[in-house]
């Protein structure tokens, strides 16, 4: 399904959408999109997920600058209201999600909880050597 009418759960900043297109155009196949989910687990409760995929009936397809986004039904819950962005700076490079939802993220910064759904945390130890 294309979202066309009312706000897309996930926006994309300008510099989200050309790194994007960037990172499309390395791709072998020009019509994957791009796949943001959350996914239980992490030191929080949820960790956020991204790949390049296919289209599945039940998405939410939101498109912009040429570049399409997909998001899950589970998972749009979650994003609702988020924005991906990306960053570059002294420390890090690469894409931020700014999460309304989330009330806290772990101490490594790659994960997160809602106030509604702790989700299922797992020790830091052992996602840091699943790596």
């Amino acid at each position: 399904m294309v979202l066309e009418v009312g706000r897309p759960t996930i926006s994309l900043t300008d510099s989200a959408v050309a790194k994007l297109k960037e990172m499309l155009s390395e791709q072998e196949d020009q019509g994957l999109c791009f796949r943001v989910f959350v996914q239980p687990g992490g030191c929080d409760g949820f960790s956020y997920g991204m790949t390049w995929d296919a289209p599945a009936e039940d998405d939410e397809v939101i498109e912009r600058g040429g570049v399409r986004l997909l998001i899950d039904k589970t998972s749009s819950r979650v994003l609702r209201g988020s924005e991906i962005d990306y960053v570059t700076s002294v420390t890090a490079t690469g894409f931020a999600i700014r999460n309304p939802n989330a009330v806290s993220t772990c101490g490594c910064g790659h994960s997160f909880k809602t106030g509604e759904d702790a989700g299922h945390a797992d020790p830091c130890g052992e996602e840091q050597e699943s790596q």
